[in-house]
């Protein structure tokens, strides 16, 4: 692959998978540097995280960032792209939802000049793998609303799993702090007129009690957030 990966892997209380996903990032066949951030996590995934900074050398290209206090995803994401120096910049969630072996797919549109972004859709081939009824809803109507606004014809506004060519994710002005990142990078990037691109991936949903974090209220944030920057910024 022509060209450098930068992986962004913003992170909060991951002890149980961390090493599991830096273990796959590691093992997908392309030129890479994996920029983690730690979000202010308290259940011991600091401490892996030090010893696995202690520990690394200078090939395995691993940059460590730390939140002295927990402020969000969205927060952990905009301190990883000010460091990311890659070609590409790819958004790695740090548990094992999403899995590394879709890279290549990834970024075939971006390095056939066919696309600008590119977002891996957990819904493209009708699959739906969401475990929640709730999520599944929740994220087929924020994505429709999305659509009416943006004029786009996504099936997955919201997937954890986006991909940009270097110069168009430095060259918007990334302000949300939590999960409503994500409208707001497809409002901000429909605007600019940059074309986006959906594949669709693998997905393996977790559970709350396996750690996941996404509620109603975050929701109601991602709505409010639409109508923010597509009206109001």
């Amino acid at each position: 692959m022509p060209g450098k990966l930068s992986v962004i892997i913003p992170v909060y209380n991951e002890r149980r998978t961390l090493e599991e996903v830096l273990g796959r990032v590691a093992r997908a066949p392309m030129e890479k540097e994996v920029i983690v951030v730690d979000d202010g996590s308290d259940d011991g995934t600091r401490e892996i995280l030090k010893r696995l900074a202690k520990n690394a050398g200078p090939s395995d290209r691993l940059r460590i960032v730390f939140h002295e206090r927990n402020q969000g995803k969205g927060a952990a994401v905009r301190t990883g792209i000010a460091q990311a120096t890659g070609d590409w910049i790819l958004i790695q969630d740090a548990d094992l939802e999403y899995d590394p072996q879709d890279y290549p797919a990834l970024l075939a549109p971006l390095l056939a000049g066919r696309a600008d972004v590119v977002y891996g859709s957990r819904f493209l081939d009708g699959a739906g793998r969401t475990r929640y009824l709730q999520h599944y809803l929740a994220n087929r109507f924020l994505t429709f609303v999305s659509n009416l606004m943006t004029r786009q014809n996504l099936s997955d506004m919201e997937t954890g799993y986006k991909v940009f060519r270097r110069e168009v994710l430095v060259g918007i002005r990334l302000r949300s702090n939590r999960f409503e990142i994500e409208p707001e990078i497809t409002v901000k990037l429909t605007r600019q007129g940059y074309r986006i691109h959906e594949i669709p991936i693998s997905y393996n949903s977790r559970s709350y009690r396996e750690g996941k974090k996404i509620t109603w209220v975050d929701g109601l944030k991602a709505l409010w957030a639409l109508f923010r920057y597509r009206f109001f910024s």
